[in-house]
């Protein structure tokens, strides 16, 4: 007798699976980032960096400033994959060498050579320390506005390329010490091979993902292996629906890890509160926040202040399963201040006011503020 076909998960049952398999029980630092297998990186502070608001709730204990302090003893990586941030060292194998959409003129290839050879024979280099010998490379837009010294730039694409590593930060400078990758088969099973293994890392982070999600995580593999581009989008259109469990929910195809069941009843939420990053794997994909909450999450950071809606950094206010709204925080003289905005009614009683009140607290600890 033919087994029987799985029912098809509940929307319901793909936000509790979604929010369980994320926010796992906080274990050690080392184990938290084996786990997520990449942790987004951002400069911007608000009241931390995002890297540091994603693990808090996955690393037992775990204080602002941490995976800086740390990361020289840890086995990982600042690197791109679907954006910059951090990766498990043994990734650069699936990254590199790694062959940029553009190449460079032969001027600036031969700046670039001269400052990797200058690092090469220091060692690790603070950015710094090699303005005043390399002034003569002049100043250029920086990406964000402003300007920046070609130098910076370039020691910026030694390192996307794969010549540099990031050996350490000092007070959030890089600083960067030469490396070399190992030449990878270059036939074309193996590289369909690490293009669908890095896909699989994309899964494993963001399931349970509709089908248009997966596909815009594929394009963004462009930006981590832009020589794999191809064979990325080979991967997700001819090999997903066998390498990956697949249902139809409520008139589109969602797709998790095969090995694991979104139906089951272990994922049942907690009753913390939570305040997540914008760019926290729970709510990153913000056409899966809108489909499993409801609402529409944007991120305004860069929206002009009178056009905000949100504010400026608004963190996604969690609360078992329910996505309520958002809170907005700010150290002022040391001390923690908050805003709330409600994406419906806002919750009335006292369990509310208690769960938010001990994620203050956690937040508070956190940031080591009074």
């Amino acid at each position: 007798m033919p087994a029987m076909k799985a029912a098809a998960p509940t929307l319901d049952e793909l936000r509790r699976y979604a929010i369980a398999r994320s926010l796992f029980k906080p274990t050690t630092l080392p184990r938290a980032i084996s786990k997520l297998g990449f942790v987004q990186a951002d400069p911007m502070r608000a009241p931390a960096r995002a890297q540091d608001l994603i693990l808090r709730h996955r690393v037992a204990d775990y204080r602002a400033g941490e995976l800086e302090q740390r990361y020289a003893r840890l086995k990982i990586e600042e690197d791109c994959f679907v954006n910059y941030g951090f990766v498990p060292r043994d990734w650069l194998a699936l990254l590199h060498p790694r062959t940029p959409r553009k190449s460079w003129d032969a001027a600036t290839h031969e700046r670039a050579q001269t400052l990797l050879a200058a690092v090469r024979e220091r060692g690790p280099t603070h950015p710094k320390s090699l303005l005043e010998e390399f002034a003569h490379h002049g100043r250029m837009p920086g990406y964000w506005g402003g300007e920046l010294n070609v130098s910076t730039q370039l020691l910026d694409g030694l390192h996307y390329r794969g010549h540099l590593r990031v050996k350490r930060r000092d007070q959030g400078t890089r600083i960067y010490e030469a490396i070399s990758h190992p030449e990878q088969d270059q036939s074309e099973a193996a590289r369909l091979e690490r293009a669908a293994l890095l896909l699989d890392r994309v899964v494993a982070l963001y399931a349970p993902l509709p089908s248009a999600s997966l596909g815009y995580l594929t394009s963004l593999l462009g930006y981590g292996v832009p020589h794999l581009r191809a064979e990325a989008r080979q991967a997700f259109s001819k090999a997903a629906k066998t390498r990956y469990a697949h249902a139809v929910v409520e008139g589109r195809t969602w797709y998790w890890p095969a090995d694991e069941n979104p139906r089951s009843r272990r994922h049942a939420p907690d009753e913390q509160l939570r305040l997540l990053a914008p760019f926290d794997p729970v709510v990153w994909d913000r056409r899966r926040f809108e489909l499993l909450w409801g609402w529409e999450y944007k991120f305004e950071a860069y929206v002009p202040a009178e056009k905000r809606k949100m504010g400026h950094y608004a963190l996604p206010m969690l609360w078992g399963e329910e996505m309520l709204g958002w809170a907005n925080l700010r150290l002022d003289k040391g001390r923690l201040k908050h805003e709330l905005g409600f994406a419906g009614v806002k919750p009335k009683g006292a369990a509310f006011k208690l769960a938010l009140a001990e994620e203050l607290e956690r937040m508070r600890l956190f940031l080591g503020c009074n």
